[in-house]
């Protein structure tokens, strides 16, 4: 037995000295202090990346078909009433979506930028004072309002009560409403003074959007918008302005839900107009990103590179149409994050690493300098330190 363990202490690779051969020295102690106080650091770092989440970037190929693509705005025009500004969005598959109104509040403010008033959108309700009827006379007491369409019913049966329906039906037409003040309805409204009295004010609108997941875009203009012999044309005719400040503040834009730490490179941009008139356009590249938690929740979202070009135009000249324009495309490319733990294996070891490591450096360290101050002291008591 005694061989056994006698075998086993021959094995032993930390050998013990006598402490009556110890040598402690002044700068050996201070080495210590600054080894200790360098592992004491070292191991706070490591715990500390141990204890939170690390986030693992992956890029694969975006293999999914079809679905939808939310646009979430909120976007301040400050020289822009909303009642003039419109929201159109369309597609490559050939799919429009003009004048958009669900899911899209407006705020009226002032020039100082506060809020006059919310709503929906549209001008408001209309002034049933005997309007005029598709036959051609009064509204009379026993009779149901029936308002013509100048010329722009799909039917015989249908109405224009308002001067929003008979601008949306000149909209469906494809025709400009030049003169307001010549539609009984719009008039009856007040149509033209309710821009003249927002004259100075601008416009936040917000919102969301749900468009095909296809490259696209969507903007924001003055005027009802309609195709014209296959062309988008927006009815600028109606506000008899010849001039429209496109000045604009993106307080928000992203495409699909918040992705934690992610910053989109829109918030919060400003642009001025110096020009009367132009078209501010911003080419999106929309890339899909998915974002998974350490509890294995995921979030399905996009994140997106910008530039950005600006085509001016003569006052008097709408051949550049004005308005904000954002043009995005999808990428193949998908990003994929997941938050992880680092394991208790992994920590250990780099635990280890940093206690071994230092402690080594600084034996080498102590050697170094211990020798060379005995050396020195060996040279003087010889004389021959110099």
């Amino acid at each position: 037995m005694d061989g056994i363990f006698s075998k086993i202490r021959n094995l032993d690779a930390y050998p013990k000295i006598n402490e009556d051969f110890y040598s402690r020295t002044l700068s050996g102690g201070l080495i210590t202090i600054v080894s200790s106080f360098v592992m004491l650091l070292l191991f706070l770092s490591e715990l500390r990346l141990y204890l939170h989440a690390v986030i693992e970037t992956q890029l694969v190929v975006d293999t999914s078909r079809g679905g939808t693509l939310r646009i979430n705005f909120d976007v301040t025009f400050p020289a822009l009433p909303c009642s003039i500004l419109s929201l159109d969005a369309m597609d490559i598959s050939g799919e429009h979506h003009l004048d958009v109104k669900h899911d899209v509040i407006k705020k009226r403010i002032d020039a100082h930028g506060n809020v006059i008033e919310i709503r929906q959108d549209g001008i408001g309700a209309p002034k049933i004072e005997r309007p005029l009827q598709k036959h051609g006379g009064r509204l009379e007491h026993n009779e149901t309002y029936c308002g013509s369409c100048y010329g722009a019913e799909a039917a015989d049966d249908d109405c224009c009560n308002t001067c929003e329906d008979v601008r949306e039906a000149y909209r469906k037409k494809g025709w400009a409403l030049s003169n307001p003040d010549l539609i009984d309805q719009c008039k009856r409204e007040g149509f033209l003074e309710r821009i003249k009295e927002e004259e100075g004010e601008g416009c936040n609108i917000y919102g969301f959007l749900e468009v095909n997941k296809v490259a696209g875009n969507f903007h924001f203009a003055p005027g009802k918008s309609f195709q014209q012999s296959g062309v988008h044309v927006h009815d600028v005719l109606a506000f008899q302005k010849d001039s429209f400040n496109i000045t604009h503040k993106i307080n928000r834009l992203a495409f699909g839900d918040y992705i934690p730490g992610v910053v989109n490179p829109l918030d919060r941009v400003h642009w001025t107009h110096a020009t009367p008139n132009g078209m501010y356009q911003y080419f999106i590249k929309v890339v899909p990103t998915v974002y998974t938690d350490v509890n294995g929740h995921s979030i399905q979202s996009n994140q997106f590179s910008v530039t950005e070009h600006f085509r001016s135009a003569g006052a008097g000249h709408f051949q550049t149409l004005p308005g904000v324009f954002f043009f995005y495309d999808l990428s193949p490319i998908k990003v994929t994050f997941t938050e992880q733990h680092v394991s208790f294996l992994h920590f250990l070891t780099n635990v280890c690493a940093i206690v071994g490591g230092v402690f080594t450096v600084s034996g080498i360290i102590d050697a170094f300098v211990y020798h060379g101050q005995k050396a020195i002291k060996k040279k003087m008591e010889i004389g021959k330190f110099s």
